[in-house]
């Protein structure tokens, strides 16, 4: 096991398989130095643990914890094809969606928490630029998806 996956081990997560895709997509590809993943639904063991809008069904805090879940999936589909997590040379972006009830306006809060993990897990590797969207609905009607850029070191 690599420092970057100890970390994460060393924090009490754990690095899941890479979930299969939904329809004609994968997971993550690698183009030159940089991987770009697909939206990361918060899976375990393949299923959603919560479904809904959150601000309605979904509590914010019960969000936050769904973002470090799909910010970990992220991290496991960049491994699927960098191999290694200890390539990152550093988070380009984080793209996160919240399937968000009409008045709620807490999406970057929720998507913080994805970004908190990357810094905690990556140290400066993981300070990146951020888009936290809320959206009407989610595929599987999840509340949270996370999209990750990342750069490889040659």
């Amino acid at each position: 096991m690599h420092n970057t996956e100890k970390k994460i081990e060393s924090m009490g997560l754990t690095l899941s398989a890479v979930a299969a895709p939904l329809a004609a997509y994968v997971p993550a590809i690698q183009s030159e130095r940089y991987v770009h993943t697909s939206g990361q639904l918060p899976l375990i063991d393949g299923k959603l643990p919560l479904t809904g809008k959150v601000g309605a069904e979904i509590s914010p805090e019960q969000a936050k914890d769904l973002a470090r879940t799909c910010a970990l999936n992220a991290l496991a589909a960049v491994k699927s094809v960098a191999g290694d997590l200890d390539r990152i040379k550093r988070v380009v972006k984080v793209v996160g969606f919240v399937a968000s009830a009409p008045n709620f306006t807490g999406q970057p809060g929720v998507i913080n928490v994805a970004s908190e993990l990357l810094g905690e897990v990556l140290g400066d590797k993981g300070i990146h630029a951020r888009s936290a969207l809320g959206v009407a609905v989610l595929p599987l009607d999840a509340p949270v998806e996370v999209e990750l850029q990342v750069e490889l070191m040659d």
